[in-house]
């Protein structure tokens, strides 16, 4: 028994370290790989070659992944509707994905009219009006304070300045960089009627993609799970399946918990903001909700241009605007994103921070988004790895245990706690006394 045992624990052992290398490997090409791309603009060329060729790919497999979790839940109240009304269980369950799958792209459809039909005119008239007002909205500000400052001259001039360079910030930023690409990505695509219609055609074909993922994700589940047992052994295999399923939990719950907790933010913030009366509110929530997307970082993110936007026009209503942000983080927070996201990630505030710089600093916006289920992958991947080489060892796994610890008895390979060496001691176990009633 202990030598199969022993046997069974080797095995485990290689396994877990064939997956760590190879992580750990993985991570490294990706690295490697990312810097040749930048460094070497031959390698870069036929790098975004590839990527063009394989665009309607790539747009059908984002959409199925992001539209998955619509589908599924559509289908799940659709079948408990259709299986008691027809014979076959089969025929059922493939109305309900067929279903399933228009719905969720007439989900698609609505968020894409929506976004083109009400919430951009009004972001682009705003704005087009931020960028008009900017200087008397400036001056204006500049009176509120000397007015509030009651003459202080001093006063009023270092604010001035202050503003002066902000406004020049702000207006370089709209003009040269937000509306100059914009135009430049516009006349792109007007100027080149090829290929605006080959774009067209990317997301049509990247559509119907989406659509024949969706409708067979367990057949490509099913072959790739094949691949998997037919190149490993079993028990290798089971991990590669295990941390796979286990990551696409934590991508999945993240992204669409995150894309979802985004959209209630901006929508509240767009409710409460028209209710307060405060300027620009469409531009406003979609910058609050657009970057609440990133984590820790967002709220900060956002809430910076958005005050600068309300203060140059009311500075009152920038200061209602602060405390109505800082209560509204507040909420999400501790109410409403908990409630969405849940523990998803398992991560603490720290790796949360070091994954959004790690990865936002090497792939900018999208790495600050996907850095922190990328971070939560990694982290059960090496928590999983410290569990075996501590059970191996005989050892506990809790972390409270090694908090307060000093050492580890060589001989019996028990906890050693504080300066003097002692062991750990068991709590005594208290006896059950019973008690006779008298009578």
């Amino acid at each position: 028994m202990d030598e199969k045992r022993s046997e069974q624990e080797e095995r485990e052992l290689k396994h877990y370290i064939t997956i760590a290398m190879t992580v750990f490997v993985t991570f490294c090409c990706c690295i490697l790989f990312f810097f040749m791309i930048y460094r070497y603009h031959g390698l870069a060329d036929y790098w975004k070659q590839i990527v063009n060729i394989l665009q309607p790919v790539i747009i059908g497999l984002v959409l199925a992944y992001l539209l998955n979790p619509v589908m599924k839940f559509q289908e799940k109240y659709l079948l408990c509707y259709l299986e008691p009304r027809m014979k076959d269980r089969h025929k059922a369950w493939k109305a309900a994905r067929s279903i399933a799958i228009f719905g969720s792209l007439i989900f698609l459809i609505g968020i894409f009219v929506l976004l083109i039909a009400l919430i951009l005119p009004s972001v682009r008239t705003s704005i087009q009006g931020v960028i008009t007002k900017l200087p008397e909205e400036i001056n204006n500000l500049v009176e509120w304070i000397e007015d509030f400052s009651k003459g202080d001259t001093e006063i009023a001039e270092v604010a001035r300045q202050a503003i002066e360079k902000i406004s020049v910030i702000m207006q370089q930023f709209w003009e040269e960089g937000v509306i100059t690409q914009a135009q430049a990505y516009l006349a792109s695509i007007t100027s080149g009627v090829i290929y605006g219609v080959k774009f067209v055609m990317n997301i049509l074909v990247g559509i119907i993609i989406s659509v024949y993922v969706m409708a067979s994700q367990e057949i490509f589940a099913g072959q790739a799970k094949k691949i998997i047992y037919a190149i490993f052994r079993p028990v290798r295999a089971n991990v590669i399946i295990n941390t796979v399923r286990k990551s696409n939990e934590i991508f999945g719950g993240f992204i669409s918990g995150k894309l979802l907790d985004s959209a209630i933010i901006g929508a509240l913030a767009y409710v409460i903001l028209a209710i307060m009366g405060m300027p620009d509110t469409i531009l406003i929530s979609v910058i609050i909700g657009v970057t609440n997307v990133i984590p820790f970082f967002g709220p900060f993110v956002g809430a910076v241009p958005s005050f600068l936007i309300i203060v140059l026009q009311n500075p009152i209503q920038g200061i209602y605007f602060l405390i109505f942000i800082v209560v509204l983080q507040q909420v999400d927070g501790n109410i409403i994103g908990p409630k969405i996201l849940g523990n998803s990630t398992g991560l603490s505030s720290f790796w949360v921070v070091f994954a959004i710089l790690v990865f936002g600093g090497l792939w900018g916006f999208p790495g600050m988004l996907l850095g922190v289920p990328i971070m939560a992958v990694i982290y059960y991947i090496i928590q999983n790895l410290v569990g075996y080489f501590l059970r191996k060892r005989g050892l506990a796994e809790d972390t409270d245990s090694y908090i307060y610890l000093t050492g580890v008895d060589r001989q019996t390979n028990e906890l050693l706690y504080e300066h003097t060496g002692e062991k750990k001691e068991e709590k005594p176990q208290r006896k059950a006394v019973r008690i006779k009633k008298k009578k």
